[in-house]
């Protein structure tokens, strides 16, 4: 208690006199704006410090988490600003969005929040709301409705949003640490605090942030009862995991097979009780026929669940494939010339690649829409020659137990990122946002990957960056001689695909020479 009205002292100045700053440009009536962002503050902010404290209260940690709010909150305030203006004239733009789902989204929530519909109406399909499972749709009217009845309120829910996304980092922080150390903690903070796509979703009330908390809710659970056995690990991880299941089904699935198999393989004596397995294959269950039921409706065609995912994802695949087709140029232009089984995995590599940095910085959009796709291309972009160079790191690893844990994650990590891709067809939009909702298996794959480097001084890190910066020169030509009209420059996409092939093979085919030669002089 004594705790508690010491942190009262300093947080409720700063919740009222951040809510004020909130609601008097805002619109409706000032105090009831005022209440309602300063009680939103307060509570988060009170949440926010109690992680703090529970972590250790660690001076980066105090650093990492208002930097990771207000850099969420900040961004989604600039944008309801600036796209207005700048944004080009659509209705997402001019709802001040730079997310289509958020602006749907939103509106929905509103249009629901001011009616006098039961708010259980958000789970009832018939409603015809975008939120496909109901949950994001569901709390977002309650906010509005108790809230802010008097006038509509986006940065209510952008604040929802982003105070979601800093207790997931906490969350994150205080796993990794118990889990992997400090030194691998402090990485996977920082990127999960900064990593541009998590401030995107941070910044929009779009249900991937939420996600990211629940996840970081289970996955703090399972290390928590791992490492201490402590009984509240379980109402860690049972409201991590009821959290994915109201926002999105099919994440459950994804996230018990993930920290399930994680955690087993992470136990000495790998023993597991059988209720344990139980409940979770129950669970699991319950997600897929939830998930089955929803995509069920949108397909609108008969079938059980089963039936119905498969035949969802089969539709999104193609769907998405032939979307982003129709989207490119480029990609017509060589769909004409690929033998028609190879375009779908064509598609998915290319989402892979999403968001291309190349194309980001050429690309004539709107500068708002320009910086924003060049921010979250360098993110990707940094981020994904981790990801790759964390397999011959997991692979030195003395530790069997360990090392299979993390392969584990490894191949869970992937086959998320390219299921991604599969169901949003290489869209630069969907595709990244789908992907981020594992943020934190990538960071830890990321963190690892870095600090073995960083102890063993390899070299194979800097050659795959090498590979990498050829990839972005010569598509980065390319892409600029098409978008300025340089037709006496535009060369071939194949030819462009050849030379990164030939140079890629150049230098990863030196490097391991060149560490052959040097093992041979030593051995001398």
């Amino acid at each position: 208690m004594k705790t508690l009205l010491h942190d009262l002292r300093w947080i409720l100045p700063a919740g009222l006199g951040l809510g004020l700053a909130l609601s008097l440009p805002g619109p409706g009536t000032w105090w009831i704006g005022w209440l309602a962002y300063a009680l939103v503050l307060t509570l988060g902010l009170l949440a926010l410090t109690a992680l703090w404290r529970s972590a250790g209260a660690p001076r980066t940690l105090m650093v990492m988490l208002p930097l990771a709010l207000f850099l969420r909150l900040g961004l989604g305030m600039f944008f309801s600003y600036i796209l207005p203006v700048y944004g080009n004239d659509t209705p997402v733009y001019k709802a001040g969005f730079a997310v289509r789902d958020a602006s749907t989204y939103d509106a929905q929530a509103w249009k629901l929040a001011s009616s006098t519909e039961p708010l259980w109406r958000a789970f009832d399909r018939s409603y015809g709301a975008d939120d496909q499972y109901g949950g994001l749709l569901f709390f977002h009217s309650l906010f509005y409705r108790y809230l802010s009845p008097d006038a509509h309120r986006p940065w209510l829910l952008i604040l929802f949003s982003a105070l979601a996304g800093a207790m997931g980092v906490a969350l994150a922080f205080k796993g990794a640490r118990q889990s992997w150390g400090p030194g691998v903690a402090l990485m996977v903070g920082w990127i999960m605090a900064l990593y541009p796509e998590a401030l995107l979703v941070g910044g929009s009330p779009v249900r991937e942030s939420f996600l990211l908390l629940f996840i970081a809710m289970a996955f703090w659970g399972v290390v928590d009862w791992l490492a201490n056995r402590h009984r509240s690990a379980w109402l860690w991880m049972a409201g991590g995991l009821l959290g994915m299941l109201l926002f999105s089904p099919g994440v459950v699935v994804a996230a018990l097979l993930g920290l399930g198999v994680w955690a087993w393989l992470r136990e000495k004596e790998r023993r597991i009780s059988g209720w344990v397995v139980a409940g979770g294959a129950a669970l699991a269950l319950l997600a897929a026929v939830m998930l089955g039921v929803v995509v069920g409706g949108t397909l609108q065609v008969p079938g059980g669940p089963l039936a119905n995912l498969v035949n969802w994802l089969r539709y999104s695949a193609n769907y998405g494939a032939h979307i982003t087709e129709l989207n490119s140029g480029w990609l017509q232009t060589i769909f004409s010339t690929l033998p028609q089984p190879l375009h779908l995995p064509f598609i998915t590599a290319y989402g892979v690649a999403q968001p291309v940095l190349p194309a980001a910085i050429a690309d004539p959009a709107v500068w708002p829409m320009r910086a924003l796709g060049i921010l979250r291309g360098l993110g990707w972009y940094t981020l994904l020659p981790f990801l790759f160079y964390s397999l011959y790191s997991i692979w030195k690893i003395t530790d069997k137990r360990e090392r299979l844990a993390w392969l584990w994650l490894w191949l869970v990590c992937w086959a998320w990122i390219i299921l991604s891709s599969l169901r949003a067809g290489g869209d630069q939009w969907d595709n990244p946002r789908y992907r981020v909702i594992l943020l934190l298996f990538q960071a830890a794959l990321a963190a690892q990957a870095l600090y073995w480097q960083r102890q063993s001084r390899d070299r194979w890190l800097g050659r795959l960056l090498a590979v990498e910066g050829v990839f972005l020169v010569l598509f980065g030509y390319w892409y600029a001689a098409r978008y300025l009209h340089w037709l006496a420059g535009i060369v071939h996409v194949y030819v462009i695909f050849a030379l990164i092939l030939f140079l890629g093979v150049l230098i990863l085919g030196g490097g391991w020479l060149w560490d052959r030669v040097e093992a041979r002089k030593i051995k001398k």
